[in-house]
């Protein structure tokens, strides 16, 4: 069974300013097909909600590399996926937000 995601704000925040980073920095062609991967894994995140690592075993938050630079955090919570924010693998790892 496929389970229902949900944007929160940060992670929604984020990611319309990282397709605006990508749509100056390198074109259209460039952010469709980054918004293509993204909405791809979250499709195969949908039947398969377990597939990222564990990030934090308290909050149950899990992380998957979408592209080598960005992480995508979320959790599952009940019937749903949460998706908590987007990472930029190129910044310090103490600066790691869920």
């Amino acid at each position: 069974m496929a389970l229902t995601i949900f944007w929160s704000k940060k992670a929604d925040k984020n990611f319309d300013k990282i397709i605006r980073f990508i749509d100056e920095e390198w074109g259209e062609s460039a952010t469709r097909v980054f918004v293509r991967k993204v909405y791809d894994f979250l499709e195969l995140l949908q039947e398969f909600p377990e597939i990222g690592t564990i990030e934090n075993r308290e909050s149950n938050i899990r992380g998957f590399v979408i592209v080598k630079q960005l992480t995508l955090f979320y959790k599952i919570y009940q019937n749903k996926i949460i998706l908590l924010n987007f990472f930029d693998n190129r910044m310090s790892p103490k600066r790691k937000k869920y």
